[in-house]
């Protein structure tokens, strides 16, 4: 099998790079992928397709622009250029861009492909159902937000048009069913990038490192983590250093940059901008503890699994999509109420207290972890393409027979 993948790809930032990086270096060692072509948003910088790993050949053809009103021309010639057996698209809302028009036609280009008659399968890794429009930067005004849901209910549709939609979470499922009366949906969980053997749940010497990790500025705030662990610092005298890595979010450009400079006095304060795929075990093999300091959620969490690879414990809110995910995959961490400064103190407090707490959370997670690796699946990927195929050919054959 051909395979193309419509992504973004390292070393580009747009959202869901990462998640691509490792679908690719276990799609490459499947035995009924002979190539894989990725078709990456343009970057300055040249694209690693993992050379030093065994597999398939991959082809890169960077072919779209973040914002770009061309997207879906540029895609589809890449896509006739190539001539793919199957194609999966990674994709969320905002992939192809933050401003509403090219974002939105660039969630065309799955419609178009099923049209060229191409086996494809849409990778969903968030609904517009389930998107708080204002916490999560789009808009607070009740006439956007009615323009917002209409605009996000028409791409589902045209979205549900391919052979296959993925989301990642039940919930999910039952809602695109539900609203859409669609057939083709099918739950693919999220999965977990790297597994090590042996997690390390003994820390290093040195101050207790609490990391968060991800684009902020929207939902996902860290205001309310630096001021906790300083009230935490006040009341216990626990040496502890602040972490926070990553980058704004798109929707709120400046974010991070706006709390180095109001937060200036805050010893042992950290903020590492953008982390390449290659520096993220040791952040996160150098955590206490990983916390989520977000007031809503907008799907399955990477930063989760991540976490849970690595046998962390987690400080989470207790609300939407996180909450349901440790039920659902079997995660685990100490909750807080979202947006309490001293609930979020208690709940770090809780854990970097407690050796025995700290150790317990890390097991159960890494346990849940390892449930779904990624080559797992990429596996489910490519039955489901598998699937596509056999079902187009019993329906040519029906058509020979009558």
């Amino acid at each position: 099998m051909k395979l193309a993948l419509v992504t973004a790809y390292p070393p580009s930032k747009v959202t869901l790079n990462e998640y691509a990086y490792h679908l690719v270096k276990h799609f490459r060692q499947h035995q009924d992928v002979s190539e894989i072509i990725l078709l990456t948003d343009i970057t300055a910088e040249a694209v690693n397709t993992h050379l030093e790993s065994q597999g398939c050949t991959v082809t890169v053809l960077p072919c779209w622009k973040f914002n770009s009103y061309k997207n879906i021309f540029s895609i589809m010639k890449a896509v006739k250029t190539t001539e793919p057996d199957a194609i999966l698209f990674n994709l969320q809302f905002m992939k192809f861009g933050d401003k509403k028009i090219p974002a939105a036609l660039g969630l065309l280009a799955p419609l178009f492909c099923k049209l060229s008659k191409i086996p494809t399968i849409v990778l969903l890794h968030n609904i517009m159902e389930e998107v708080d429009l204002e916490k999560a930067g789009f808009t607070n005004n009740f006439i956007a937000k009615k323009l917002y849901t209409f605009i996000g209910t028409t791409l589902t549709k045209f979205l549900l048009t391919a052979d296959i939609i993925a989301v990642t979470m039940q919930k999910y499922v039952t809602i695109l069913q539900d609203k859409y009366k669609a057939t083709n949906v099918v739950l693919i969980p999220h999965g977990t990038f790297e597994i090590p053997e042996r997690p390390i749940y003994s820390l290093q010497e040195g101050p207790l490192k609490i990391m968060t990790f991800g684009k902020f500025g929207t939902y996902k705030k860290v205001e309310i983590l630096i001021e906790a662990v300083e009230k935490l610092r006040s009341k216990t005298g626990i040496d502890v250093e602040i972490v926070i890595a990553g980058t704004d979010n798109p929707n709120a450009r400046g974010y991070l940059q706006k709390m180095e400079e109001k937060y200036w006095y805050v010893p042992q304060l950290t903020f590492t901008g953008y982390v390449a795929e290659q520096d993220v075990p040791s952040l996160f093999r150098e955590s206490a503890v990983v916390v989520f300091p977000y007031t809503a959620t907008t799907g399955s969490s990477g930063v989760l699994h991540q976490a849970g690879s690595y046998g962390k414990a987690v400080v989470m809110p207790d609300l939407g999509d996180l909450s349901l995910l440790t039920k659902e995959e079997g995660y685990d961490g100490a909750f807080f109420t979202p947006e309490d400064i001293d609930s979020l103190a208690n709940a770090i407090k809780k854990i970097i207290t407690d050796d025995t707490y700290r150790i317990q959370l890390g097991k159960t997670n890494y346990q849940a972890a390892t449930a779904y690796p990624i080559s797992t699946i990429a596996d489910m990927y490519i039955k489901q393409f598998l699937k596509i195929q056999t079902t187009k050919w019993e329906n040519e054959l029906i058509k020979i027979d009558f």
